[in-house]
């Protein structure tokens, strides 16, 4: 008898995922008007909001082996 692995996987939207699904569906529904940078922005938002993390990340870190 062969035998079947079966795995149950979810993908779960993060709020941020979820809201640049919110502001594609109104921008291509003609709800806003707002430029794609805009409709866009909490992907690139989140992209900044790391890389100020990490660059403080770093800075404490070479900061303590002095």
């Amino acid at each position: 008898m062969p035998s079947t692995n079966t795995t149950n996987s979810t993908v779960s939207l993060g709020f941020l995922e979820f809201l640049t699904l919110i502001f594609i569906t109104l921008k291509l529904t003609g709800y806003i008007d707002w430029s794609w940078w805009w409709v866009l922005s909490p992907l690139w938002i989140q992209v900044v909001i790391f890389i100020i993390a990490f660059f403080f990340v770093m800075v404490y870190a070479l900061g303590r082996t002095k």
